[in-house]
C-alpha cells in the first residue's frame, strides 16, 4: 500500500527529510500500522531529522553572571543617605514664600549626575551590555564623565571620556585622577565620536542622553525626586537640562505619587531645547550651550516635552551673575549651570508674588564652582568670552534685599514667549 504525499505534510515533513519520512511511514503500514499510525510515525521521523546543530544554540552571547553580579552587589552596598536641602532667605515682602536649592554636590564624585552614573551602570549591567575586560565609553561635557569614571573605578572597569575641546581643565584632571581617559571632540559631535570610539575598542556606548530618562528608577523612593517632594512638598522645580533626565524623573515621579508640582527647565543661550519645546520640533538645533552641563546643540530623545510645564531662556551673562551671587548668599561656590536654575526659580517666585501667591520653589546646586576657576570665575576668561555678567550682579543682589527686579539699563527686553504660562 502506498503513502500518499499529503500523508507525508501533514506529518511535517521538510524537503530535507521527505525519502527518510516516506521510508519511515511505508515501513508502520507494511506492519499492519493504520494510515493514522503511518502518518505519527513519519512525523517523528521527520521532526528528529530536521532538529539539527544549527537549530539548537547556546552561549551565542557573554553571560557572565557572576562577574555582572559582583558588580551589581558593589553598587547597592554603597551608602545612600539624601543630600541637604539648602534654604535662601528672601527679602521681607517675599515672604511666605520659600526658596530652596538641593545640594547636590555632596555626592562622592561632586555632582548631581552621581544618581545618573549609578542609573545608567546599574541599567548596563542588567541588560546584559557590560562585560569584563571592555571598556565603557561615554559622551559628556564633563560632569557624567567625572561621575561614570567614579563608578568605572568602583566596578575595575576601564573608563573612555569623549569631551568637547572646550571643557574645563579642572574637569579634564578630575577624570584622569580617577583613571579615566580623555578624547576631545568638537561639541556638536561627541555622541558620535564616542559611539566609534566603543566600536573600535570593543567596549560599550553609555549613551547618557538616550538612556537617561530610561535609567532612571523614577518610581522608587531612594532618588531626588522622592526626597524633594518628600523633604519640601514645592509648587515648582526648576533646574536646567543637560539630558532631560532630572526632570523627567521628577516629573514622573510626582505623576505617579499624585504630587502637583510642576517642573520648569531653564536653558542656556545657543540651546536646541527651548525652541524645539516652544514649537514641539524634535529636530530643532542651535550652535550650542556655553554653560557646561546644560543645553545642547540638539533635541536629546531624553528631553520629554510633555513633562515640561514652562521653559525660560536665560541669558549667559545673568547665568554667571546669579552664580556669583549665590556663592555669597550660599556660603558655597557653585557651578554655571545653578545660576542658569536659581535665575529661573527667582523668576518663578516673582510671578507668584505678582499674582499674590506663595509657594515653595526648589532648584538644585548642580556642581561645585571649584570645577569652573579658570573659566566662570575668571573675570578674563569671561571678557574673552564677551559675558558681560557684571551689571547683572546688581539686579540680582537688590532682588534678594528689595524683591525688585530692575535688568541694567543697557539691557533690551526680549519680545514675549508664547504659551499660557509666561506671565507666571
Amino acid at each position: 500500500m502506498g503513502v500518499s504525499r499529503r500523508a507525508v505534510l501533514l506529518a511535517g515533513a521538510g524537503t530535507a527529510a521527505a525519502t527518510a519520512a516516506v521510508t519511515a511511514a511505508g515501513t508502520a503500514l507494511a506492519a499492519g500500522g493504520s494510515v493514522a499510525d503511518a502518518v505519527v510515525g513519519a512525523g517523528r521521523s521527520a521532526r528528529a531529522e530536521d532538529i539539527g546543530r544549527d537549530d539548537d544554540l547556546s552561549d551565542r552571547y557573554p553571560d557572565e553572571r557572576g562577574w555582572v553580579n559582583d558588580r551589581i552587589r558593589r553598587i547597592r552596598a554603597l551608602p545612600y543617605e539624601p543630600t541637604p536641602m539648602l534654604e535662601m532667605e528672601l527679602p521681607r515682602h517675599l515672604r511666605g514664600s520659600r526658596l530652596l536649592v538641593k545640594n547636590e554636590s555632596v555626592h562622592p564624585s561632586g555632582s548631581h549626575k552621581h544618581r545618573l552614573a549609578e542609573a545608567l551602570f546599574l541599567n548596563a549591567l542588567a541588560n546584559g551590555w557590560l562585560v569584563s575586560d571592555s571598556p565603557v565609553v561615554e559622551a559628556s561635557s564633563g560632569s557624567t564623565a567625572i561621575s561614570e569614571a567614579w563608578f568605572s573605578r568602583l566596578l575595575g572597569i576601564k573608563f573612555v571620556a569623549v569631551v568637547p575641546s572646550g571643557t574645563t581643565t579642572e574637569k579634564k584632571q578630575a577624570i584622569l585622577d580617577l583613571g579615566g581617559e580623555i578624547v576631545e571632540a568638537t561639541g556638536a559631535t561627541i555622541s558620535e565620536r564616542a559611539q566609534e570610539e566603543a566600536r573600535v575598542r570593543h567596549g560599550h556606548f553609555m549613551d547618557q542622553f538616550t538612556y537617561a530618562e530610561r535609567a532612571y528608577d523614577w518610581r522608587g523612593d531612594h532618588g531626588m525626586a522622592s526626597e524633594i517632594l518628600g523633604e519640601s512638598d514645592p509648587d515648582w522645580f526648576v533646574m536646567g537640562a543637560g539630558t532631560g533626565g532630572t526632570a523627567a524623573s521628577l516629573a514622573r515621579y510626582a505623576r505617579y505619587t499624585g504630587h502637583r508640582v510642576r517642573v520648569c527647565v531653564t536653558d542656556p543661550e545657543n540651546s536646541a531645547f527651548f525652541p524645539g519645546w516652544r514649537d514641539n520640533d524634535r529636530t530643532a538645533t542651535a550652535k550650542g550651550s556655553r554653560i557646561e552641563g546644560i543645553g545642547r546643540p540638539k533635541v536629546e530623545p531624553s528631553f520629554l516635552f510633555p513633562l515640561v510645564n514652562r521653559m525660560i531662556r536665560v541669558p549667559d551673562a545673568v547665568s554667571i551673575a546669579t552664580m556669583r551671587v549665590a556663592e555669597e548668599r550660599l556660603g558655597i561656590a557653585p557651578g554655571g549651570s545653578t545660576g542658569t536654575g536659581l535665575y529661573g526659580a527667582l523668576k518663578v517666585l516673582r510671578g507668584l508674588h505678582r499674582r499674590r501667591e506663595r509657594g515653595t520653589v526648589v532648584t538644585v546646586l548642580c556642581d561645585s564652582g571649584e570645577r569652573y576657576l579658570d573659566t566662570y570665575y575668571s573675570d578674563e576668561w569671561l571678557d574673552q568670552q564677551g559675558i558681560d555678567f557684571r551689571p547683572w550682579v546688581d539686579t540680582v543682589e537688590r532682588f534678594f534685599e528689595t524683591g525688585r527686579w530692575t535688568p541694567p539699563r543697557s539691557w533690551r527686553k526680549p519680545p514675549t514667549p508664547r504659551g499660557l504660562m509666561w506671565n507666571m
